[in-house]
């Protein structure tokens, strides 16, 4: 139990880590300051891969924990806990708690970040099709198949 309890205490430092990396990219994004955001991406997916790799530390010990107090192997943390002598049982309760309000904040920060990638995309092929040679799409080799050529007239004196 003492192993699980560690990597649990691992991954909501982790689901920390995430939460603020998401913040920053919320803050990259709100800001338009574009030169930043793959580097907040970047990092995003860097937390993301340790937090796989935990999950794979966390179902072993899950596994180990399952078999010391007698439940079926692959338990979720709530049987676990339910199963588990006291203090643990307390502890993995406030474990669960704790993943669970840090999924709530998670799925809204990042619904909010993928609102405003949308918006920006929409911006960026808003400008460009005000350029002329608008895309309507792409083939399948990848170029791109545009719609009917508008000639435009710029003021060079600008």
């Amino acid at each position: 139990m003492e192993k699980l309890c560690l990597v649990l205490w691992r991954e909501r430092e982790l689901l920390d880590t995430l939460l603020y990396r998401l913040e920053v990219e919320q803050l990259v994004l709100a800001s338009n300051r574009t030169e930043h955001l793959m580097r907040a991406a970047r990092d995003v997916e860097a937390v993301l891969e340790t937090l796989r790799e935990t999950e794979v530390l966390r179902a072993t010990a899950a596994d180990a924990a399952a078999a010391e107090i007698g439940c079926p192997p692959n338990p979720s943390l709530r049987q676990l806990a339910d199963a588990a002598p006291e203090p643990w049982s307390t502890i993995l309760h406030e474990h669960r708690e704790a993943f669970a309000s840090s999924t709530r904040q998670l799925t809204a920060l990042a619904d909010s970040n993928r609102d405003l990638l949308t918006q920006g995309y929409r911006q960026a092929r808003e400008a460009l099709a005000d350029l002329g040679d608008s895309t309507d799409g792409y083939s399948p080799d990848g170029s791109a198949v545009g719609g009917t050529p508008v000639a435009r007239l710029f003021d060079s004196a600008l």
